[in-house]
């Protein structure tokens, strides 16, 4: 069995590989990725494959039985494109199995991340490949900026409001990537990613009250103050967009959907907040 992993050179990628490894030989494992010079180290079958020169991914796919197909880093409609870019190669490749990492209710959330994976969603469906549809809720590690602003400010100030996100680490979406990748059973089905509870801005405020010994309290601010603050913190306008919308959609409960199907494919229960948290902070 051959398996390329696409996007290996991203953080994402990288840890599937790393936790494939531990699954399968390396001789079964293969990457497909832009720059091949800085992927040399994971030990595996470089190959080039560039989503926006798609005559590069039919020698990247050639021989995959399954293919991981990461979602790229451009947050525009030409995403899309890549992806389609894609999926077509994995069919002239004659790949025998897709695997997509999509986004939590992609095929009904407004969140403009959603704009993007809801049409791929459906390229995937639509093009005959046996797949697994990956639906990854937040990232912990998308939150290392605000525990840094609330160990300064004192306070976890988010627009977020009350809504809750089912987050986990990237490591344990990798996780359960690489047991779908490298086991059986998966065959057309969409699997909602994510820690089997959810929390809210005030569970953050109080995981970090608890591992600091100080009072960390939860404020709620208008996307406006959101702004600013991201602004205040050097991010650019396009980034702050994303974010701003994404709290909004928390707020309206797009990402609260606790589930225990990344539970079942990594074989224990993700790291809590709190344990994560702790870590973070010693």
């Amino acid at each position: 069995m051959t398996i390329v992993v696409t996007g290996a050179n991203g953080q994402l990628g990288r840890l599937v590989v790393e936790h494939l490894l531990k699954r399968v030989d390396k001789s079964e494992v293969a990457v497909s990725v832009r720059e091949p010079a800085k992927a040399r180290d994971l030990g595996v079958d470089v190959r080039h494959g560039d989503f926006d020169r798609p005559e590069t991914l039919d020698a990247a796919f050639a021989g995959a039985d399954k293919l991981l197909l990461v979602s790229t880093g451009d947050a525009s409609d030409h995403r899309v494109t890549q992806h389609r870019n894609a999926i077509d190669a994995a069919k002239r490749a004659g790949v025998r199995h897709l695997v997509y990492t999509s986004l939590t209710k992609a095929d009904t959330s407004g969140m403009l991340l959603a704009r993007t994976h809801a049409p791929t969603e459906e390229l995937v469906k639509a093009s005959g490949l046996t797949y697994t549809i990956l639906r990854n809720n937040w990232y912990l590690e998308n939150n290392l900026g605000t525990i840094a602003a609330a160990l300064a400010t004192g306070t976890v100030a988010s627009s977020a409001g009350d809504g809750r996100t089912a987050p986990v680490t990237r490591s344990e979406y990798a996780e359960a990537a690489a047991a779908v990748l490298a086991g059986d059973g998966h065959e057309n089905a969409i699997y909602e990613l994510g820690a089997p509870v959810s929390y809210s801005g005030a569970d953050w405020a109080a995981a970090l009250t608890e591992a600091t010994g100080r009072e960390i309290t939860f404020t709620a601010i208008t996307d406006e103050q959101a702004v600013e603050q991201f602004t205040a913190a050097g991010l650019p306008a396009p980034v702050i967009e994303v974010l701003v919308d994404s709290n909004r959609a928390i707020a309206g409960g797009d990402l609260d959907l606790p589930s225990p199907e990344l539970t079942k494919l990594i074989g224990r229960e993700p790291v809590t907040l709190r344990e994560w948290i702790a870590t973070q902070v010693a």
